[in-house]
């Protein structure tokens, strides 16, 4: 194959040529050819593609994971009254994810909050596994525009996380790690099979968290990250590190929760991120516009682009 091919001559292959170059090449002409119709549909008007408002359907899970009902799956712990902003489906997501972590693994999760995930987490996973939650329980960096310090809300959220872990009957099962993320790698051993990431959302944090913490995951492990294509520092972050590394490959979204599977780096492979990515920037622009329409206290235009909560886009 002439290795000068660029990606507009990508729909020129036939499928012979793709079964020869196998499913990396094949993955990366779906994903180019879907975003390119998708921009040229924006581009001129026409119908056809998905509106700006409107959540892509996520990925099938995959044939490692356990689904309700299965062997390591089961169903979602009761999150009642655990604030945060995982919602049920991505928490569902979250659960299979953990539960097929096999015995001996690994589990870690970056920016707890006050344990709803982390709970989702100690649930899931099997017998033998660990599950390390990471945060500082600062007070900053725990949600829309609460960004500097405070210890006195920093206690607050840590003496919540404990209690709601203990609700739940899995405090036993969770070491935390009250250390911001960048300083925690110490008390973490290699390698992760599982990795959520919701942590700091300004650029520099969270570009760490994906690339350094990132690295420490197995190859064929998981990065799930909350808040992707809905906070600009998270989507920075992700151009930076999932779509350019080219060992990362996209496992479905839902909502702003998206899945990356820990791959072998190939050309192919890293064109097929970049198109998934870009078929992402219109909901991100979305959610962008959402945000600054509820901050300039105009929430009641957000149903114009498919937003029909008061709360920021998650």
């Amino acid at each position: 194959m002439d290795s000068r091919l660029l990606p507009d001559d990508v729909h020129a292959l036939g499928p012979a040529t793709f079964a020869e170059l196998g499913p990396e090449v094949a993955e990366a002409a779906v994903v180019w050819g879907a975003a390119k119709a998708h921009l040229h549909r924006r581009r001129h008007g026409r119908p056809g593609g998905p509106s700006l408002g409107s959540a892509p359907v996520p990925d099938a899970a995959s044939p490692t994971e356990p689904t309700a009902g299965t062997p390591g799956g089961g169903s979602l712990p009761d999150l009642t009254g655990v604030e945060g902003w995982l919602t049920l489906e991505q928490a569902e997501r979250l659960r299979r994810a953990a539960a097929a972590v096999p015995p001996g693994g690994r589990i870690v999760e970056i920016g707890s909050f006050r344990g709803r995930s982390t709970i989702v987490l100690a649930t899931a996973a099997a017998d033998g596994v660990e599950v390390i939650a990471i945060d500082p329980h600062g007070g900053g960096d725990r949600g829309p525009q609460e960004i500097a310090p405070d210890p006195v809300r920093g206690d607050a959220d840590h003496a919540a996380f404990v209690a709601n872990l203990e609700r739940a009957g899995v405090a036993g099962r969770v070491r935390h790690v009250r250390s911001p993320s960048d300083r925690a790698h110490p008390h973490v051993a290699d390698p992760l099979d599982l990795l959520y990431v919701d942590g700091a959302h300004r650029f520099g944090p969270a570009r760490h968290d994906l690339a350094a913490w990132g690295d420490r995951v197995r190859p064929g492990g998981l990065m799930l990250v909350h808040d992707a294509f809905s906070s600009i520092g998270v989507t920075l972050a992700l151009w930076t590190t999932t779509a350019v590394s080219g060992r990362w490959r996209h496992r479905g979204r839902v909502g702003s929760l998206a899945a990356f599977e820990r791959v072998e780096p190939t050309r192919w492979g890293r064109l097929a991120q970049v198109g998934w990515h870009l078929a992402q920037m219109p909901w991100f622009a979305r959610n962008v516009a959402v945000k600054v329409l509820l901050s300039v206290g105009l929430g009641r235009l957000t149903p114009l682009l498919g937003h029909r909560s008061g709360d920021w886009p998650y």
